[in-house]
């Protein structure tokens, strides 16, 4: 599959999770940032968008400490995105 393609597939995965904060928030940084991603990057994005809306949810939102499997620069990179930030 070529970079365009996998791109295309991973912009439509973001804005259309049915989990609709999910969809704002993740459709918004595709659409932002996608492009400029490394590989790596897209493998860290990739593996962000096959985990569960719930979970994902509460990890960028910071209600949940994010787990060692993806506290990627990307996740960081989300985290810093959103306007949502934890509570001191």
């Amino acid at each position: 599959m070529t970079q365009q393609i996998r791109r295309k597939r991973m912009r439509f995965r973001a804005s259309h999770r049915g989990f609709k904060e999910m969809d704002l928030i993740l459709g918004r940084f595709a659409e932002e940032r996608l492009d400029s991603l490394t590989d790596a990057e897209l493998d860290q994005f990739e593996a962000i968008l096959d985990a569960a809306d719930g979970p994902l949810y509460h990890w960028i939102t910071g209600k949940e400490d994010v787990p060692a499997a993806f506290d990627t620069p990307v996740m960081a990179a989300l985290r810093a995105y959103t306007p949502f930030q934890p509570e001191n």
